[in-house]
């Protein structure tokens, strides 16, 4: 996500950072770079020269040339501007009122049916950490695209709600029908996916248009894919002319699109974004936080993203089984390998660099992380080819035992000692955070 625009921006400022002293002549250039940035990220021209105009007007009436530390006030006043275009007055913590219809729509293609999914899976997450559970229901309308209707079931299963399939054949009187079973059920929230096209045209919308009426939905959430570039503000704003909605959802932010789409839609459309996709699972979904954002474009990362999805994947008994072993000063190998577990429960590493600050100026080659990534189901698999007893005490790891853990796992000795090699330095880590943690116990 935002990963083209992270790099250009971080290469951009990393240059002028800490800087005591900053000209005209290089302030411009950065802007100009900026500039050029946006874009090559599919950013439409006209919004472009705003921005930048707005932070040349903003550095000049702040005087920041004279300033103590210029660089880092040019780089401020890009942030601000950054979280104002995406939408700094987005709501925090967005939950359903409740009961509620929820009316989904997007082309086909766009990942509508799958982005129900995420939503009905965050729906309940949310209510799990408040001690509570939701009755949810979907149900579809899409009788044009085959097997719409048995995806959306499937994934009901999957997520653990409720799926009603309607009888009748014509859109508007099934979605009325759908609608009816949802109240004499005494559902809460029901997710409505609705027909899409692969392009917009005017027979969909009208068709969406009736629902609406007819329904008269409490939310409507437009899904755009964000690899479509400028095409999706086209996209929402025939949407908006002829059914309206509140908020917008971008799918397949995890995907190698620049990023210009979700930068300026705030903007653009005077809709927030709400979510955004980052992947395939039904818990890929995050809430679009523009400050967050705002960070990420500017390599500052998103520590406080990756805290949530470390808390939301890794239950709390995993997590009291871990610090005890941190506390002690001293890891086993069956410790080494519940970390990996937990780490592969946030994410994968390109997954996790993303939200670490100063990630993306170091530029690490994603076949680097890759191979990382690799590495970290070999250790898995090695480990798992281990004895109970091998695992807690790994001097007992002779040449003979080494032997046999490398035919049981696929791997060659070499693999083995280069997770030994791994475990060792972890160890030194361990001993610095029971040395810390002496002193403020909350630190893990």
């Amino acid at each position: 996500m935002f990963d083209f625009l992270s790099q250009k921006f971080s290469s951009i400022f990393s240059q002028i950072t800490g800087k005591s002293t900053l000209t005209e002549q290089n302030m411009q250039e950065a802007l100009d770079k900026v500039k050029d940035a946006l874009l090559a990220a599919d950013v439409p021209q006209e919004l472009v020269e705003t921005f930048v105009i707005d932070i040349q007007k903003e550095a000049v009436g702040q005087k920041v040339l004279k300033s103590l530390k210029p660089g880092d006030q040019l780089i401020k006043i890009v942030h601000e501007r950054l979280k104002a275009f995406m939408g700094s007055d987005t709501l925090q913590d967005f939950s359903f009122q409740l009961p509620a219809t929820i009316m989904v729509m997007g082309l086909q293609g766009s990942g509508k049916t799958t982005t129900i999914a995420k939503l009905m899976h965050y729906v309940l997450n949310q209510a799990k950490k408040r001690n509570k559970k939701r009755n949810v229901l979907c149900a579809s309308i899409d009788f044009y695209r085959p097997a719409a209707i048995d995806q959306l079931e499937i994934l009901a299963k999957q997520v653990g709600v409720s799926f009603y399939r309607s009888s009748k054949t014509d859109p508007v009187a099934a979605a009325l029908d759908i609608q009816q079973y949802a109240r004499q059920q005494g559902f809460e929230l029901l997710f409505l996916d609705t027909a899409g096209r692969l392009h917009v045209d005017q027979g969909m919308l009208g068709e969406l248009r009736t629902v609406d009426l007819q329904l008269k939905p409490r939310y409507k959430l437009l899904v755009l894919d964000a690899m479509t570039g400028q095409e999706s503000l086209n996209v929402a704003q025939a949407f908006e002319q002829a059914v309206g909605y509140q908020y917008a959802i971008l799918s397949k932010m995890d995907s190698d699109t620049r990023g210009g789409a979700a930068f300026v839609f705030r903007y653009a459309q005077k809709k927030p974004i709400l979510f955004v996709g980052i992947g395939e699972k039904i818990d890929d979904l995050e809430q679009f936080y523009p400050d967050r954002m705002a960070g990420r474009i500017l390599g500052m990362g998103d520590v406080l993203t990756l805290i949530e999805r470390a808390t939301d994947r890794i239950n709390e008994s995993e997590q009291e089984v871990i610090q005890a072993s941190f506390m002690k000063g001293k890891l086993n190998l069956q410790d080494f390998a519940n970390q990996l577990d937990m780490m592969s429960k946030i994410g994968s590493l390109s997954q996790i660099a993303k939200y670490i600050p100063g990630m993306n100026s170091m530029n690490i080659p994603q076949e680097k992380l890759e191979k990382g990534e690799a590495e970290l189901i070999k250790f898995k698999a090695i480990i798992n080819s281990m004895t109970p007893k091998e695992r807690i005490v790994p001097r007992l790891l002779d040449g003979s035992r080494k032997q046999r853990i490398a035919r049981g796992a696929g791997v060659t000795l070499a693999d083995i000692n280069v997770l030994l090699q791994r475990f060792e330095e972890s160890q030194q880590y361990v001993k610095l955070f029971k040395k810390f943690g002496r002193r403020g116990p909350g630190m893990f």
